[in-house]
């Protein structure tokens, strides 16, 4: 999907921000040890763990997870990496310590299905009982939630010569699955993590976002009001608009003039990352103490847009990075585009 271009950062410049790119960080060395990611944690582990920050990552085992996993883990950060699938999961923390000088100390795998809400418990429960709270959470849930050739989008020769209704097929069961995944299951994440990350002296969540679902793309108007509304804005009005697009979506209406939703090829993905950006603010408001915020990382090289992005995931992570290592008092309920402040 495509994704608004690098601008120079001019937010916050007096921080020291870890740098991306080719340049690898320099964490301290520890002596290796065993230290295999499905084992228990030992009690003096966890109390050393008590004293560290901790964040857990969704979605961590490849691409732009994988990448703020390791950026965060050489900040100092100890970071849960998480993954659906089990042996990919313990297989890319076994490579960040053996191949970019990961400390054992500051990586460990935990399983998690965002969509299947005892693995969500699950994982709370493991945080709860190895680190007592939760001081970062990134969310980077991204079900495009179409069906077809999506490399014809990627391939930019392709692009104005495609039919799109042919080429691209969206699906009522496709947009109830891109909903959960992109909305319904960062919600649930947030709100069972909440009471971890209030117990946190620097709680942070980021969710990762696409300029893809800004609110220029949502052509439904009283949906684009609803969204847009920073000062009225609640869960049950978000779903108000989620619950619409779905009845409009199964009774035919979405390309229907006067029900027009969304100017893209995936108008499940618009509205699940524009809401996803709502409840940003929601949470943000509600919660002054914490630092909320969400961030679109630009055109990414990974295998969901088959490479053909414009920055590596090292790149991209710094953005998130950046907002997850945030001082007290900086910025919240904001969207961001790469490294700059943008609308949402």
């Amino acid at each position: 999907h495509p994704h608004n271009t690098y601008t120079k950062l001019t937010l916050l410049p007096e921080l020291q921000w870890p740098k991306t790119g080719n340049r690898q960080y320099s964490p301290p060395i520890h002596k290796p040890k065993e230290n295999k990611a499905e084992e228990p944690i030992s009690s003096t582990e966890t109390r050393s763990m008590a004293n560290s920050r901790c964040a857990v990552v969704t979605g961590a085992n490849r691409g732009l997870g994988f990448a703020i996993c390791r950026q965060l883990a050489a900040s100092g950060v100890v970071v849960v990496l998480t993954a659906r699938d089990e042996n990919r999961g313990i297989q890319a923390v076994d490579d960040l310590k053996s191949n970019h000088g990961v400390s054992p100390d500051n990586i460990v795998y935990h399983q998690l299905d965002v969509t299947d809400s005892s693995s969500i418990a699950s994982l709370a429960d493991f945080i709860k009982t190895q680190f007592g709270k939760l001081d970062i959470l990134v969310q980077i849930g991204d079900r495009v939630a179409t069906y077809g050739d999506l490399l014809l989008f990627f391939f930019p020769p392709c692009r104005e010569k495609i039919n799109w209704d042919e080429a691209i097929i969206n699906t009522y069961d496709s947009a109830v699955k891109g909903l959960k995944t992109n909305y319904y299951a960062a919600k649930e994440m947030t709100q069972t993590f909440l009471p971890l990350l209030q117990l946190s002296d620097s709680p942070r969540i980021v969710n990762i976002t696409s300029s893809t679902g800004s609110l220029q793309n949502v052509k439904n108007e009283w949906a684009r009001g609803v969204l847009g509304d920073a000062e009225h804005l609640s869960e049950e009005r978000v779903e108000q608009v989620l619950n619409r697009f779905l009845k409009d979506f199964k009774d035919g209406l979405l390309d229907n003039k006067k029900h027009r939703w969304t100017a893209a090829y995936s108008p499940c993905y618009v509205l699940s990352k524009a809401s996803l950006s709502a409840y940003t603010r929601i949470i943000a408001k509600r919660y002054p103490s914490f630092c909320v915020n969400c961030v679109c990382p630009g055109y990414v090289k990974t295998q969901g847009t088959f490479n053909l992005g414009n920055y590596t995931p090292e790149e991209a992570a710094g953005a998130a990075v950046r907002l997850a290592l945030l001082p007290d008092g900086g910025p919240s309920g904001r969207y961001f585009s790469m490294m700059e402040e943008a609308s949402f």
